[in-house]
């Protein structure tokens, strides 16, 4: 399957005004891309699409409404004729202990996180399919294991894994010429804590290790040029996928035993118990404010996207290191 290089595309993004998405406009605006960016708040639609300039459209729409998600599809018709690339991006969280919530903020994240998702990609198969394109949802290093204090974000994130690969199948046994994307990001310095709904008495915080939202903006990026399936942004999200697949007793007890440590901050009382589950969060910033050491670059993310030249590369080292050798 061929895609279109960046710049001959049209991408929409949506949850476009934060975060990953931010980051991820903001880099593919500067590789010539023409952008529909969507979100709930027009107010920082407007900042973000004036910030990047060029060949922007904004929606502002919420992604639990397939009537608002048809809109955003219509915008890129009506402002750029075509669509190659959509991205599944909008999500909120939720932090507490299950049975401290509600329903009703439980239905609220399914009907962004997983409804959204699936809103969003029957929209943009209407228009992959006849000329071909990407889709790419966003998934979670949860996606495979859950979390302790954010189970109901991990069970939405285990939804969209398996309405992803199903629906991936589902197109392959067509033929159809679209490429389905999951990324799998680890934890990421987003504003994801201070958006997300509190039940804690504390504020809180992603566990370690935690990545820079640019590298999951390259991944994303890189498999709307490139077909890629999973790609898992952070060797953190890759081994606790691995790890759990093969010791998953291990990994409960680390659940049960280390993490709700990891994801609070004992000194810090909440800042927005309420988030932004029911209203749109604080937008027009790309990074949050993770007290820890914050990882630039994956390695092994960047390894996974190019095999063959990091192959070379190894390669390369390991006949350098035996020439050495063998003239000692």
């Amino acid at each position: 399957m061929k895609l279109k290089p960046i710049q001959e595309q049209t991408i929409v993004i949506t949850g476009a005004t934060s975060g990953i998405g931010l980051a991820t406009a903001k880099l593919a605006a500067e590789k010539g891309a023409k952008l529909v960016l969507a979100a709930r708040s027009e107010e920082d639609l407007q900042k973000v699409a004036q910030e990047l300039g060029g060949e922007v459209a904004t929606v502002a729409a919420d992604v639990a409404n397939a009537d608002e998600v048809r809109r955003i599809a219509e915008t890129a018709l009506a402002r750029f004729g075509r669509i190659d690339t959509w991205v599944n991006n909008a999500g909120v969280g939720i932090v507490g202990m299950i049975e401290q919530g509600s329903v009703e903020d439980y239905r609220k994240l399914f009907d962004t996180n997983f409804w959204g998702v699936v809103n969003g990609s029957l929209e943009a198969l209407k228009h992959l399919k006849p000329k071909g394109g990407a889709l790419i949802n966003l998934g979670s290093e949860v996606s495979d294991l859950g979390v302790a204090l954010q189970g109901v974000y991990s069970a939405s994130k285990h939804a969209i894994k398996g309405f992803t690969d199903s629906l991936r199948a589902e197109l392959e046994h067509e033929e159809a010429p679209v490429s389905v994307t999951l990324i799998k990001p680890a934890g990421i310095n987003t504003p994801f804590m201070q958006n997300a709904r509190n039940y804690l008495d504390r504020q809180p915080k992603l566990p370690d290790p935690v990545y820079a939202p640019e590298e999951v903006a390259y991944a994303i990026v890189h498999a709307a040029a490139h077909p890629e399936r999973d790609v898992y942004v952070g060797g953190g999200s890759k081994l606790f996928s691995s790890f759990n697949k093969v010791a998953p007793t291990a990994v409960d007890w680390v659940n049960a035993h280390v993490m709700p440590s990891q994801e609070v901050r004992p000194d810090q009382a909440p800042s927005n118990p309420q988030g932004g589950l029911h209203q749109p969060g604080v937008g027009g910033r790309v990074h949050g404010d993770h007290p820890g050491y914050v990882f630039q670059k994956s390695y092994y993310t960047r390894a996974s996207l190019h095999p063959v030249a990091s192959g070379a590369l190894l390669a390369l080292v390991g006949g350098a290191v035996a020439l050495w050798l063998s003239k000692k």
